[in-house]
């Protein structure tokens, strides 16, 4: 699992950690059972608090894809990789609505109106 952040970037650190576990789960490269590396480490390797990695895992636990369990680190769900895929849409879709001057209310007319 390869995973870049760019610190220029104007979404948060922790965001970009969770869309890049998001695109390697989607990718097949972290699957179902499968452990993460523990927060001290990823941190480490990427340059960031471990803090930050806690939250991305946090984000992720609310998201449903994974599981945190103390002693026993963060596993990823027994999920479908599709709903990994529809999370980082949505996320994507909010984002662009958001650049684009949408308030979270015209947002969610936008995807009712799909329905």
């Amino acid at each position: 699992m390869l995973i870049r952040i760019d610190p220029s970037s104007s979404m948060a650190l922790n965001e970009q950690i969770a869309a890049g576990i998001r695109r390697s789960m989607i990718a097949g490269e972290v699957g179902p059972g499968d452990r993460l590396p523990p927060a001290k480490d990823l941190g480490r390797s990427l340059d960031v608090n471990m803090h930050t990695v806690l939250k991305a895992y946090g984000r992720l636990r609310d998201d449903g894809l994974v599981e945190m369990r103390r002693g026993r680190g963060v596993t990823v769900m027994d999920q479908p990789v599709a709903r990994a895929s529809l999370v980082e849409a949505a996320r994507s879709l909010v984002e662009q609505a958001t650049h684009a001057g949408y308030q979270p209310g015209e947002i969610l007319e936008l995807v009712e109106v799909q329905l």
